[in-house]
């Protein structure tokens, strides 16, 4: 580890952001400068890639827009980064999506991967909520 690296990361704390997987839908914040306003502009997309290097990981999101595919790498630990939020985790057996540049409409498209241990925990609130023993009347 370089003098530089070990600047770089006593001046920027480690802030705990969530795992992310390649193949996630996600949308991201970021704060933009427009003139003397400050303002979160939010991208929403699939993560085809990710970079891990501890301060400088990246993912790469790329969705399409009125028929043309974008692409943009955001560093997780910059701090223009206002939020991480998922969407929908997809099922992916690559690390790289790279082939998703290739597809268009419905091609594109990935499986999406339920979480079973989210889906029991709310199937258990739902059937508690229902539950007319739990009445409070």
């Amino acid at each position: 580890m370089t003098k530089e690296d070990k600047e770089k990361k006593e001046k920027i704390e480690y802030r705990p952001l969530p795992a992310i997987a390649v193949g996630d839908l996600v949308k991201v914040g970021l704060l933009i400068l427009e003139g003397d306003k400050e303002r979160v502009q939010t991208y929403e997309g699939t993560v085809i890639s990710k970079h891990r290097a501890g301060l400088n990981s990246t993912i790469t999101v790329r969705k399409t827009f009125q028929g043309v595919g974008i692409e943009r790498v955001f560093c997780l630990y910059s701090p223009r980064m206002v939020f991480v939020e998922f969407i929908r985790h997809s099922k992916a057996r690559r690390a790289k999506l790279y082939y998703l540049r290739n597809r268009v409409g419905k091609q594109s498209r990935l499986e999406e991967r339920f979480d079973l241990v989210t889906n029991t925990i709310l199937l258990d609130l739902l059937a508690s909520e229902s539950d007319p023993s739990n009445s409070r009347t």
